[in-house]
């Protein structure tokens, strides 16, 4: 018999995926242990006491049928105090029920030293059972696995509550690194976009200076020209000051990109 509640208590501690299994094992634990209580299984003078605590019982069965009627619940464990012989009557749809609610009672919690070892749970009137004689032990063993069991409940839904918050802290990590990557991404390409410019300029002012080379050199050479010529240096300078006019607009242009960059360095940073 303790290798089976054992056996059971393993298997209903395995986890969430067998909740429904574990329950109709509560269930099958609870016929085999109350079974085990049963007349037949007993000694003879265990077997005796109980029928004396029935012919006890007996006179009361009126009034242990009209409490089980009051409470709408299928029956009721029904026990005499031991300590003043007082009629007990506790209602409940099974005797591991019933003895869930005595237990949970202020009156459960302070006075279950007045519970008989064996107590008989009686079905109500319209419910074709007789009654069924529950040890005391059996009871509290059951109700300490429902304890258990509620306790596992409680952890099984601790532990899925971090794991969900775990799994949202990652996607937070996730998402901020994708955002952080694309953002290099854009900073990447700014920078290729500046250097092609700075590339093109260099390549300009190159041209530029090489111009302003030869134009000196032939301006040298046509100084004792005509007056042609002069009024073709005229016009060869008015195109040189425009060239260096459109240069220091790039080069205006190309510090206002530089410092764009800086900015968006910084606030990376």
């Amino acid at each position: 018999m303790r290798q089976l509640r054992l056996v059971l208590l393993e298997r209903i501690r395995r986890g969430a995926p067998r909740l429904l299994g574990s329950a109709l094992l509560l269930a099958s634990l609870a016929c085999v242990v109350v079974g085990c209580a049963s007349a037949s299984l007993m000694p003879e003078t265990q077997a005796g006491a109980i029928k004396d605590r029935d012919r006890a019982l007996a006179p009361h069965a009126a009034a242990i049928h009209a409490a089980i009627g009051q409470s709408g619940n299928v029956g009721a464990l029904a026990f005499l105090d031991t300590k003043d012989g007082r009629l007990i009557v506790l209602p409940g749809d099974s005797p591991a029920d019933a003895w869930s609610r005595y237990i949970a009672s202020p009156e459960g919690e302070t006075g279950r030293g007045s519970v008989p070892p064996v107590l008989t749970f009686v079905h109500r009137a319209d419910v074709p059972k007789a009654p069924e004689a529950v040890t005391r032990g059996v009871l509290q063993q059951q109700a300490q696995l429902r304890d258990a069991y509620r306790r596992f409940e409680e952890q099984l839904g601790t532990v899925q509550r971090e794991l969900a918050e775990s799994i949202a802290a990652t996607k937070r990590e996730a998402d901020a690194r994708a955002s952080m990557q694309a953002a290099l991404t854009s900073l990447s390409e700014e920078l290729a976009t500046v250097r092609k410019f700075m590339l093109q300029t260099a390549q300009l002012g190159w041209l530029n200076h090489e111009l302003v080379v030869e134009n000196a050199t032939g301006i040298r050479k046509l100084g004792t020209a005509s007056q042609e010529l002069s009024a073709s240096s005229v016009k060869l300078e008015e195109t040189l000051r425009q060239l260096s006019e459109s240069l220091a607009g790039q080069l205006k242009e190309l510090t206002s990109r530089l410092d764009t960059i800086r900015g968006k360095v910084s606030s990376l940073k």
